[in-house]
């Protein structure tokens, strides 16, 4: 580089020093300082790695997904009243709890090889507070700093969270209609020797979208989320396989045992309503058809991230 040329925009943002960990985990203002003061270097570093070759290995669309859940999705957004048919893929697997089959196994390598360049593009991401700094650690959502900001994801994210969570969520907890404008998202990794488990809680959402990310093969023992039920103080341990998905309310009890061997690398995605709104138990449901259930709301994303 000569004297007066300007470090472009990927140059200057991975030359930055990212807070410390510890700065991290107790919220030192300093690190809300090095978000803000870095927002627009990072938005133009994330569209400059979008354009460069690395983003480009993989296409990110609904193709990645299960294809029978991509047809009956589809069919339902044509016709809602074939909603059915979405609902029919869905699986109880504990009191409140549903379990489906989200991406396709045989495609998440593609997922994970765009996913790969992300982690390894040198540009600082934020990781969930409260988990150790790992490079699979990152938040998803634009609300959040420090967030994935590559154009080509983030409209991959709009595209999971609108076309998919959104009316599969009101589907099946009609409870949220209203109370699910608002999308926030993280994604998170367990390996025996940084994060191993998530002590009980539940989640400031309306609902919570919970999908792995494991490879065919890419084994793990332990991990299980347990879910607890309220009213018969029954615990239920559920495993993920490759791609599949777990859907809930926020407010059901659940907690992440600790993981023994391998790794598991997830996708958690949030709704809520404005201001974090969420629905109160027991409270109105609001009375809406098929039609209603599969629209975008109008309502823009506001600034309130849950942390």
């Amino acid at each position: 580089m000569t004297p007066n040329q300007t470090p472009n925009h990927l140059q200057r943002a991975r030359s930055l020093d990212l807070p410390t960990r510890e700065a991290m985990l107790r919220r030192d203002p300093s690190v809300q300082r090095f978000w803000t003061d870095n927002a627009q270097l990072l938005a133009d570093a994330w569209a400059d790695w979008d354009a460069s070759d690395a983003s480009r290995a993989v296409a990110l669309d609904d193709s990645l997904l299960d294809a029978d859940l991509r047809a009956a999705v589809t069919k339902a957004w044509a016709d809602p009243s074939t909603e059915h048919v979405v609902s029919d893929l869905m699986h109880e697997a504990a009191p409140g709890v549903f379990s489906f089959q989200f991406f396709d196994p045989q495609r998440i390598g593609e997922l994970r090889c765009y996913l790969e360049a992300v982690w390894d593009a040198g540009i600082p991401t934020r990781p969930p507070y409260g988990i150790v700094l790992n490079r699979r650690g990152a938040m998803l959502d634009p609300k959040s700093e420090g967030f994935i900001a590559a154009p080509t994801f983030q409209s991959f994210y709009r595209l999971v969270m609108n076309t998919y969570m959104r009316p599969i969520s009101r589907l099946l907890f009609p409870d949220i209609v209203g109370l699910d404008t608002q999308t926030f998202g993280f994604s998170i990794h367990y390996q025996p020797d940084t994060d191993t488990s998530i002590r009980p809680h539940t989640d400031a959402s309306s609902v919570t979208l919970n999908i792995n990310l494991n490879l065919p093969g890419e084994d793990f023992t332990g991990s299980t989320v347990d879910f607890f039920d309220q009213a018969t103080g029954d615990v239920t341990a559920l495993t993920f396989k490759p791609g599949s998905a777990m859907i809930h309310h926020g407010n059901v009890p659940h907690t992440a045992q600790p993981i023994m061997s391998g790794e598991r690398t997830n996708f958690v995605l949030w709704l809520f309503g404005e201001d974090g709104s969420v629905p109160l138990p027991g409270g109105p449901v609001a009375a809406i058809g098929p039609s209603e259930r599969w629209t975008v709301p109008t309502a823009p994303q506001t600034a309130y991230a849950p942390f």
